[in-house]
């Protein structure tokens, strides 16, 4: 059976060396010895990755630049529309070189809307990529903002979707992680904040005005699956500036897909399964920060029909992608 990953970092050493502090994480605990795994792997595209899923029966990684990519506190736009233009080409050649292996997903310069939408349709159209990934919020300015719409359209026109990752600098300070380092990050500040941002889209109206418009989340769509009935439950009781066309979980399993990455549980992927439906779901590992054994053996030991087996493993990321 063909297994497509779809969330996967790499790295571009020159674009390292031009935003030193780019790739530190703050106060995210990280052990010295995952950080150099980490490192080592990140930029390398030939051998270790390869050979990492050889052994492991992974056919494709759909490859995007690692948090927090282009959402680097005070880039300017044209610093980041040269650097999006950068690691496109450079992720471009790096596909083509094993068209086979690798597909990708674009950098986009967020801090200008219209420079973002017309980069992504060079990335799309001229360089052959996938559809684009950002890291949360752009400089504090969220995706359900009007000025976005011009990129909303974008990706609604191209018929790509777009990944919403975790890794932006925080904004502010949460009491509740005093004391607590444990709490910051991948343990579970950056779900609540992506799955936050994918709810203000929601609210916000994103899909009623672009309603073929695709939104991924990972790591088991960072909490939102599995609240479902309290978001509709709840939203019965409001009085909504922005009414909404549809309840929200009209949008969850819709508009709004999920990957597996980070969390090898087959008990979170039944649970998936039954709250939005297996063909909204992807098959994902985030390589390098998790194990891709622990993925795979978690996706194969999860209890499965056969076609939904097929469907979260490759189908539905050839279909949304085009693979």
């Amino acid at each position: 059976m063909r297994l497509i990953a779809v969330e996967e970092a790499f790295s571009i050493p020159e674009l390292d060396r031009r935003h030193p502090a780019a790739g530190d994480l703050g106060a995210v605990p990280i052990g010295r010895g995952i950080a150099r795994h980490v490192a080592e792997r990140l930029p390398d595209l030939t051998e270790l990755r390869l050979e990492d899923m050889d052994r492991n029966g992974v056919d494709v990684q759909v490859l995007s630049l690692g948090a927090p990519g282009l959402q680097i506190a005070g880039l300017s736009s044209a610093e980041a529309v040269a650097d999006a233009r950068f690691a496109n080409d450079y992720l471009a050649k790096a596909v083509a070189a094993r068209p086979d292996r690798f597909a990708g997903f674009a950098a986009v310069p967020l801090q200008d809307p219209e420079a973002a939408a017309v980069e992504l349709r060079r990335a799309v159209t001229e360089l052959g990529l996938r559809g684009a990934l950002v890291n949360d919020h752009t400089d504090g300015h969220y995706l359900d903002e009007p000025r976005f719409d011009v990129f909303w359209s974008a990706l609604e026109e191209l018929d790509v979707p777009l990944y919403l990752h975790p890794g932006a600098p925080p904004l502010d300070h949460w009491d509740v992680l005093e004391g607590s380092p444990e709490l910051v990050g991948p343990t579970w500040t950056w779900g609540v904040q992506t799955g936050g941002h994918a709810l203000r889209m929601l609210y916000g109206g994103v899909f009623d005005r672009h309603p073929g418009a695709r939104l991924i989340l990972g790591h088991m769509g960072e909490y939102l699956p599995f609240m479902i009935s309290r978001l509709d439950s709840r939203y019965r009781t409001m009085d909504p500036v922005r009414p909404l066309a549809q309840l929200p979980s009209h949008y969850i399993g819709t508009n709004i897909l999920i990957t597996v990455s980070g969390v090898p549980s087959p008990a979170a992927l039944a649970g998936a399964v039954l709250s939005i439906g297996a063909d909204a779901i992807l098959f994902a590992i985030d390589y390098p920060w998790e194990e891709t054994a622990s993925a795979t053996t978690a996706f194969a030991g999860a209890a499965l029909s056969e076609p939904d087996r097929h469907k979260i493993a490759h189908s539905n990321a050839e279909r949304l992608l085009r693979l």
